[in-house]
């Protein structure tokens, strides 16, 4: 399995696709393989790398706390490994901090970046939010987990569709028969770099163009999250779904991924 050594960890990734790279960057909890549905569309036309971040997936899960600065220069050094100068960024959550902090302390590795359900700062709800997670997450079951998790990111269109709610369910038994859930001590220094995450007077210095992409109905990065980083930030658009949550990129699937590969490819 590829592994490359970077920044004191070794961190996995996998590839996808050829052209021009596209860094792939998931949220709290999640690995690379997240990305899966999206990587399908965006492999048609870059070099897609599907990262694990330290603390989660077959990357190394070392103590915390960690920091959003701390996880982008770990892509940094993955670039470095690959021989990528300079990359198209995507990031979600969680991720979607990484990539600023990866074009703000490395800005020339950054050409564009698409950040997700993203904030520059963390406000009291917020930090609720995270230290609950780190909570529940050690005294549930890891079924039960997901199951707080899907309250928390999609909205309620998506729990009264059947083949939706099927997918969330199956979601909690893979979940449960998972052969290496995330420990609890790498969820907490996730959630670390999360609530410390806090670069709001630092975007103006952000040189390539963003897109900032959400929903309005996101209850776990509210919509204002979204909107006070795209105007912190000198070249951004703004785009948020009607409807949807923290998990608008799959309850609107079929608009995201045509959406976002036609602004990378101008960007």
């Amino acid at each position: 399995m590829p592994h490359v050594e970077t920044n004191g960890i070794q961190m996995y990734y996998e590839e996808r696709g050829t052209g021009e790279p596209l860094v792939c960057i998931m949220g709290i909890t999640a690995p690379g393989a997240v990305w899966e549905a999206h990587a399908e569309a965006w492999q048609e036309h870059f070099r897609c790398i599907l990262g694990d971040n330290r603390g989660v997936g077959n990357s190394d899960k070392p103590e915390g706390p960690y920091s959003s600065a701390m996880m982008a220069d770990d892509y940094a050094g993955l670039m470095d490994a690959l021989g990528i100068e300079q990359a198209r960024v995507v990031g979600c959550s969680m991720g979607s901090i990484i990539a600023q902090q990866l074009a703000l302390r490395h800005p020339q590795k950054v050409k564009s970046a698409v950040l997700m359900c993203t904030w520059a700062r963390c406000d009291r709800y917020a930090k609720s939010v995270f230290e609950h997670m780190k909570h529940i997450k050690a005294r549930l079951r890891p079924e039960e987990f997901m199951e707080y998790i899907q309250l928390l990111i999609f909205t309620k269109p998506f729990w009264d569709n059947d083949e939706a709610h099927q997918g969330l369910l199956d979601g909690r038994n893979e979940a449960a028969l998972g052969a290496a859930p995330q420990p609890v001590h790498a969820m907490e220094a996730q959630a670390a770099a999360c609530t410390g995450h806090d670069v709001l007077d630092q975007l103006k210095e952000v040189q390539c163009p963003c897109l900032v992409i959400g929903g309005k109905d996101d209850i776990f990065t509210p919509r204002w999250m979204a909107e006070e980083t795209a105007a912190a930030l000198p070249q951004s658009d703004l785009h948020l779904y009607d409807g949807a949550g923290h998990a608008f990129h799959w309850e609107c699937l079929d608009d995201f991924n045509p959406r976002t590969t036609e602004w990378l490819l101008a960007h």
